[in-house]
């Protein structure tokens, strides 16, 4: 799929973080279920902190860039492409919560659920949005 427009990359990078959102929606519902399972430690998704890093790395590009002459040579800046980027499962084996090792903590997580399901509903916005857009200008 060749992203060469600003509408495209948009949607495009909506349906990611919709997709992310929704994976997080189930590892939180998975946390909730357990919340009294002894030993179970809760498991949390990293998605728009790597997503923000790859879409600046174009912005980072040193003023001297180092040409490589061999291809075992490092490169001193290397731009990442957003879509490479993928939501990562991870478990929180740090903290404890309860006396039974169980880590999870009902409040926290459901407010965890309640901002993912606003954070979700705000990109479905956001791309009814730029349907309308796309759908005004076809009209006119």
């Amino acid at each position: 799929m060749n992203i060469d427009n600003s509408f495209s990359k948009t949607i495009d990078l909506v349906h990611r973080a919709m997709d992310a959102r929704s994976m997080r929606q189930d590892i939180i519902a998975n946390n909730l279920a357990n919340a009294e399972v002894p030993g179970f430690k809760r498991s949390d998704l990293s998605f728009e902190s790597e997503l923000k890093r790859a879409l600046e790395s174009g912005q980072q590009k040193p003023t001297l860039e180092l040409t490589l002459t061999n291809p075992s040579h490092i490169a001193n800046w290397q731009e990442r492409d957003y879509r490479s980027v993928t939501p990562r499962q991870t478990l929180d084996f740090t903290s404890s919560s309860q006396n039974n090792g169980n880590n999870v903590d009902m409040e926290q997580e459901v407010m965890s659920y309640v901002q993912n399901l606003l954070m979700y509903s705000l990109l479905a916005q956001a791309e009814t949005f730029e349907f309308s857009q796309i759908n005004a200008v076809l009209r006119g």
